[in-house]
């Protein structure tokens, strides 16, 4: 918050403007995921989406994407008005979506052997960085802090493959391979959420 003077005596506050203009980056990355979806779940005829159960991730992918920002919203936001809203936190979050949803589009899962992984990986570190950036603030000494979003990423890994399972993987084309795939998605996401929880931790540090 800054202040400029309005006359003899009088100031009046001016918001910083600088974070709030980020806005736009989580409000981009939803736009482009949902509308990646929309196209492999309603147009007809595109091979490389076909049984990888988009209208699921069409109704999903939104709510996953939304449900941090929104749980922020409701205990923070509403107790402390004048909070600073955390875009970039929030598109952390959501940028694993759309660089999931992309890769299916161009599609990258079935043409490069190494994209799979790759995401499961990156993406988490995404993930957990944005929620750390949101969870740590008050978590002491900075090791609890790597356990702590370490832990979050390896639960949201399980959470992930018995979602991707349910969905389509029992019904699906690959489940004489998914147990081990499962594995190395898991053990790739607990990786990710640590490296995360490192970069969160030393972000965080003082």
């Amino acid at each position: 918050m800054q202040s400029i003077s309005g006359g003899p005596g009088m100031m009046r506050p001016v918001e910083s403007t600088g974070r709030r203009s980020l806005i736009w980056l989580p409000a981009l990355i939803l736009a482009l995921t949902v509308g990646q979806l929309a196209v492999a779940t309603f147009v007809p005829g595109i091979e490389r989406f076909e049984d990888k159960a988009f209208g699921a991730r069409l109704a999903a992918y939104p709510v996953m994407m939304l449900f941090v920002p929104a749980i922020w919203w409701l205990t923070v936001k509403r107790k402390r008005p004048d909070a600073e809203v955390p875009y970039l936190a929030f598109a952390l979050v959501m940028l694993g979506f759309l660089v999931d949803t992309t890769g299916n589009s161009l599609d990258y899962y079935d043409t490069l052997d190494w994209w799979d992984d790759l995401n499961h990986f990156v993406n988490w570190v995404f993930l957990n960085a944005g929620i750390g950036l949101l969870v740590v603030g008050a978590v002491r000494p900075p090791w609890a802090r790597v356990v702590l979003v370490a832990g979050i990423g390896s639960l949201l890994a399980l959470g992930w493959e018995i979602g991707e399972w349910y969905t389509f993987i029992r019904h699906g084309t690959e489940i004489e391979t998914a147990y081990e795939d499962t594995l190395g998605d898991m053990t790739l996401g607990t990786l990710g959420g640590t490296l995360a929880a490192l970069l969160v931790a030393r972000a965080k540090r003082g």
